[in-house]
């Protein structure tokens, strides 16, 4: 059994990637410092699979915490790298946060790589990486723009760090750059529930449905789109977890023809934020309570994924469509307030 470790691994997409990588047969070590997650999701893991993954609380920012780990644990075939700070906004806020949570612990784990033989690395990148796209849809041989708020240039630099260190080591990577991950499990024993107010659109949609939140803000109506809203390619977490277990098997089986590879994950398909509203309304038979307010610091207007790449290569594509994802989100968030 292939032992995989998994940094934010009680996360959001960490916690369904670890659902995946365990129902494919891998054994899977898990790292959180659980800053935007609850020890919870552990027990919602192991009801969905009947098998609890190794956990340790870690932060990986902690060197020494970091080198103990490794010391502890051997044989790890691969890592898939989920954990960082996620938010645009806040990246804007707080740079050094980003800069410090972001790229030190990429580093910190890469030494330990090294140290210890590990060839396998998923790296959990982003379509931020792309700026403001040229065109639509964007493919992987899009240009790397300066980026427009702190975390998506966190990305840009990871990314240029592993490549280099794919260059003059024995280590194997694969970006995954995803678009907008949404929904929960099937189960309703995990799904998205970030600490603190969402930074995302579906969780703030859900809590708003919820009365968690007085209402939903939509930032900004005046964009070049069809409605004013921004764009997005909304991605099922579901589909995203598989595609990491696809990803590190063809790393275990060699199969990357360049040392460092990246795929966009995502549907290929673009939706304002007010067609999600609508999707949502529709869908749940809710109605939200919304405003328009001010454009948000580093959004861009619309983005949306060519997979023709992932689809080929990983042999993977997106099964879920939109009305599952919001279906599922809204399932989750009603088994979270106890909702009927």
């Amino acid at each position: 059994m292939k032992r995989i470790l998994v940094t934010g691994g009680l996360g959001y997409i960490g916690s369904h990637t670890v659902v995946a990588l365990q129902k494919a047969g891998y054994e899977v070590l898990i790292i959180d410092n659980l800053s935007n997650t609850s020890i919870d999701v552990l027990q919602g893991i192991t009801e969905i699979t009947n098998i609890p993954p190794t956990f340790e609380r870690l932060d990986l920012r902690v060197k020494n915490d970091v080198t103990s780990f490794f010391e502890r644990y051997n044989n790890i075939d691969g890592i898939i790298h989920f954990a960082a700070s996620k938010a645009v906004g806040e990246s804007v806020e707080n740079p050094l946060l980003y800069y410090e949570n972001n790229v030190t612990t990429l580093i910190h784990l890469l030494q330990e790589c090294k140290v210890h033989g590990i060839s396998n690395f998923i790296f959990s990148s982003s379509c931020t990486v792309y700026g403001e796209p040229d065109s639509l849809p964007i493919d992987e041989e899009a240009p790397i723009k300066k980026a427009i708020s702190p975390y998506g240039n966190t990305k840009q630099i990871s990314e240029e760090i592993i490549s280099d260190v794919c260059n003059v080591s024995n280590l194997n990577a694969i970006a995954l750059r995803y678009f907008n991950p949404v929904g929960a499990h099937p189960s309703g024993l995990i799904g998205e529930l970030p600490v603190g107010i969402p930074q995302n659109l579906v969780p703030y949609i859900t809590q708003t449905a919820a009365g968690v939140r007085k209402e939903l803000s939509i930032f900004g109506n005046d964009y070049p789109t069809p409605d004013g809203s921004c764009i997005r390619d909304y991605i099922h977490v579901v589909d995203l977890a598989d595609a990491h277990v696809k990803a590190i098997e063809r790393l275990i089986r060699a199969e990357n023809s360049t040392k460092f590879r990246v795929f966009n994950v995502g549907t290929g398909m673009g939706k304002s934020v007010l067609e999600i509203v609508s999707a949502f309304e529709r869908v749940t038979g809710e109605t939200l309570n919304y405003k328009i307010v001010d454009r948000r610091p580093g959004d861009v207007v619309a983005v949306y994924a060519d997979t023709k790449k992932a689809n080929d290569e990983l042999r993977w594509k997106a099964q879920h469509d939109i009305d599952a994802a919001l279906a599922s989100a809204w399932a989750w968030e009603k088994k979270v307030r106890g909702i009927d």
